[in-house]
């Protein structure tokens, strides 16, 4: 475990000494009306990309976001439930709590429709969550998960599996590598904790998460992260990593396997005004609906002379065919 300890160690650093553009890309902070992010939390905003997607927070939802960084997601995800306890923040890091319980009453200030009682703030780690089983609506992370080792991340998965409520969403944001990692690089904690040589392939990673689990998954985004150069990292070649941004649902996995959304269409090109396949899937000629990779490959086996499968656009946002 001594990995996690040097993760520790360097999250406690930058939580004293924040430094821009440390270890991830750095995301632009989502704009919304009347939401003003102190500069603090814009320096401490380490995460490769974004969990906070607000056409899935409707209705106040409860969320427990694990590793609470500098405090930036905690105070977006208050603004969409404003109400005490909304938001748990859970840190296992004494000097991060420390920061972001102080980069929220900054954020108060700022703010007029923040109250710093939206934000708990609790001691933990993502292997030992302090909420009950199904007692929240999402669970979230920024550019954490990444930094387990396989199984360690296994284990993250199934906790936040336990405290969803059924139906609920854990919404994740990790760097992914577009091929294995080298033994060298992903024993060096230190390259780890930085979130370069953790990373899981997109495969890999997915598998992940529906082996603890949860039967639907939906990528929202998936872009280019860091560049791992073969000079620097003592490697044959240049290593891409990219950041995906996932939403997957407490949902039972269908007996055929789970659902995977990653922005294929089928579109029926034959001679009748629909297909029904009388499975759930009905394809109005000429028209793209939207399938998971499951049913794509399914139907492109079925009839690949009228119907078309179009490519993965890496970007989904909901209302599919399962």
């Amino acid at each position: 475990m001594s990995y996690l300890e040097t993760a520790a160690q360097f999250y406690s650093e930058v939580a004293q000494t924040p430094q821009v553009g440390l270890c991830c890309v750095q995301s632009t902070p989502l704009q919304l009306p009347g939401l003003n992010i102190p500069c603090k939390m814009q320096e401490m905003n380490y995460g490769c990309g974004t969990t906070v997607h607000p056409t899935e927070l409707g209705n106040q939802p409860t969320v427990l976001y694990v590793g609470v960084g500098g405090g930036l997601e905690a105070l977006q995800f208050a603004y969409f439930s404003r109400r005490p306890g909304a938001v748990i923040a859970v840190d296992p890091v004494l000097e991060m709590r420390q920061a972001a319980a102080r980069n929220l009453e900054i954020a108060a200030k700022e703010n007029p429709w923040f109250d710093t009682s939206f934000v708990e703030i609790r001691e933990g780690d993502a292997f030992n969550l302090p909420v009950a089983d199904d007692s929240v609506d999402i669970v979230a992370q920024n550019c954490l998960f990444n930094i387990f080792e396989p199984e360690d991340l296994t284990r993250a998965l199934q906790e936040a599996y336990r405290v969803l409520k059924p139906g609920g969403r854990l919404q994740m944001s990790d760097p992914i590598a577009t091929r294995p990692i080298p033994e060298h690089l992903r024993k060096d904690e230190q390259l780890r904790a930085m979130c370069l040589s953790g990373a899981l392939t997109y495969e890999e990673y997915i598998e992940r998460i529906i082996s603890a689990g949860f039967g639907q998954v939906e990528i929202r985004d998936r872009r280019p992260y860091r560049l791992l150069d073969s000079q620097t990292y003592n490697l044959q070649e240049n290593l891409l990593l990219e950041s995906l941004d996932s939403v997957a649902f407490k949902v039972p996995i269908p007996e055929d396997g789970a659902c995977v959304f990653t922005g294929k269409t089928a579109i029926y090109a034959g001679s009748e005004p629909f297909f029904d396949d009388e499975a759930g899937h009905v394809l109005p000629r000429g028209i793209p609906a939207s399938v998971c990779d499951k049913t794509a490959a399914k139907l492109a086996d079925f009839m690949p002379d009228k119907i078309m499968i179009t490519d993965s656009t890496w970007h989904y946002n909901g209302s599919g065919c399962c």
